[in-house]
């Protein structure tokens, strides 16, 4: 088969049709062919990345960078999309088409990567090497996956099968399942690409450190103290920050542990094009201004990372986020989408350790950000002030990172407190996201729908 076609027929396995609607394989010879060249795998896992860069919930058009930064509190909304402003005004509907996108769409990758999981195994082309290195690649792909899909909706189905019955018919596991799927399989991945030299020199492909990087926050959100620190700090002793504020979001950054890049044509990031403000009116997001507010006096990071713009009568003036600066009308590719950088590593050590009682490193961590960014070192010295500042910190060094801040308003119970006084429909069951409508219809399974919806 000449290898063009077979690369389109490699594409196709990977179609964003909804996984509750997989039909029956019609490509299994394919597939097997498929899986014994290396080249073709790396095209269907290249596929994957482009999918999570530019077409869903984790970097692109509908990204929860934007979604969760309205749905919270770093993001003000200026658009007229009814999804979104239902996300912003906290008046979900199940039927609202972004979150059935997000949900389509994290379950379209994690079969395409179950797909490549099940061909490598049973590829008998491969070398060991080559089968580790995919193999953990696309297992990374399925616990990043399901991590962002279990934050969001709960209770979901940990979906391990490319057989179209048992998906159709899938059952929601409890979010302790969930989590303890996603450390058991990332352990693996960490296992299987620690005997690869697959390391990226863009950092574009995921590796051991991307795996690790994953892990060492999914040990902070279950409460795993101690291996949330180890991993940290696995990764604190192999990378470095950029000094620099101004380049940590350029492709060539040193803090930078796994990044997406586009495919062929020079192009940068969607994050960009959405929260880089041209002109006003016509601006879609902005900075809340309890966000903007939230910055110390010295901090560089408002100085690097923030801009403002005003209207042409200097009436109305909106600070808007500029972590990233090239937008799409750039020639060359300045910026990839980064997914994981070291930054956080020393802030998940940092409340790792504040939690075990360590206080004296929680502080070391917390004054190693908060010194690049211009800042003294914090005083503070009890456990609550420690956890405190570190939160603070998290908000202002994180911010418009693909929801982290909402998730740690959600997992630290903090989010009614917060998020109460600043949206007026606020309700204590929207930390969870309704399970989408159409998806309760195909799939009754799934029922019982999230308190609230």
């Amino acid at each position: 088969m000449p290898r063009i076609t077979l690369l389109l027929l490699v594409l196709g396995l990977f179609s964003c049709s909804d996984f509750v609607e997989v039909g029956p394989p019609k490509n299994i010879l394919v597939s097997e062919t498929v899986f014994n060249d290396a080249a073709t795998v790396e095209s269907a896992l290249a596929n994957i990345y482009f999918k999570m860069r530019e077409q869903g919930m984790v970097s692109g058009n509908f990204g929860l960078t934007t979604g969760l930064g309205i749905y919270g509190d770093e993001l003000d909304y200026y658009g007229f999309d009814t999804g979104y402003s239902q996300l912003y005004l906290h008046n979900v509907l199940p039927s609202n088409d972004v979150i059935t996108g997000w949900w389509s769409q994290g379950y379209n990758l994690i079969y395409s990567a179950n797909d490549v999981i099940k061909g490598v195994e049973n590829s008998s082309r491969l070398t060991a090497m080559e089968q580790d290195q995919y193999k953990g690649q696309a297992l990374l792909v399925r616990c990043y996956m399901h991590s962002l899909l279990v934050f969001l909706f709960g209770d979901i189905p940990y979906i391990i099968t490319t057989d179209y019955l048992d998906n159709n018919i899938a059952v929601r596991n409890t979010e302790t399942t969930v989590m303890d799927n996603i450390l058991s399989d990332l352990t693996l991945a960490v296992d299987l690409l620690e005997r690869t030299d697959s390391t990226s020199e863009e950092r574009v492909l995921p590796d051991q450190w991307a795996a690790k990087a994953l892990l060492a926050r999914m040990h902070l959100y279950a409460e795993n103290w101690e291996q949330a620190a180890s991993i940290a700090t696995e990764l604190i002793d192999n990378f470095m920050l950029e000094a620099d504020l101004e380049n940590v979001f350029l492709k060539e950054s040193p803090e930078t542990i796994w990044q997406l890049k586009d495919g062929e044509n020079p192009k940068n990031t969607q994050v960009a094009n959405q929260l880089v403000i041209r002109f006003i009116p016509g601006q879609t997001y902005s900075l809340t201004d309890d966000l903007s507010q939230a910055f110390e006096t010295g901090d560089l990071r408002q100085t690097h990372w923030t801009d403002t713009l005003s209207d042409t009568d200097n009436t109305v003036t909106l600070r808007f986020a500029h972590k990233y600066k090239a937008t799409l009308i750039e020639t060359e590719s300045l910026e990839y989408s980064i997914l994981f950088r070291l930054a956080e590593q020393y802030l998940i050590r940092a409340e790792a350790r504040a939690r075990s009682g360590d206080i004296s490193g929680a502080l070391q961590d917390l004054n190693s950000i908060r010194n690049r960014a211009g800042l003294p070192d914090t005083t503070v010295g009890t456990v609550a002030d420690v956890l405190d500042a570190i939160f603070q910190e998290r908000r202002v060094e994180l911010f418009t990172e693909q929801g982290l801040r909402w998730f740690d308003l959600q997992r630290t119970g903090a989010a009614g407190e917060v998020l109460g006084g600043l949206k007026t429909n606020w309700k204590p069951t929207d930390v969870l996201l309704p399970i989408p409508e159409t998806e309760l219809e195909i799939n009754p399974n799934l029922l019982p729908q999230n308190p609230g919806y």
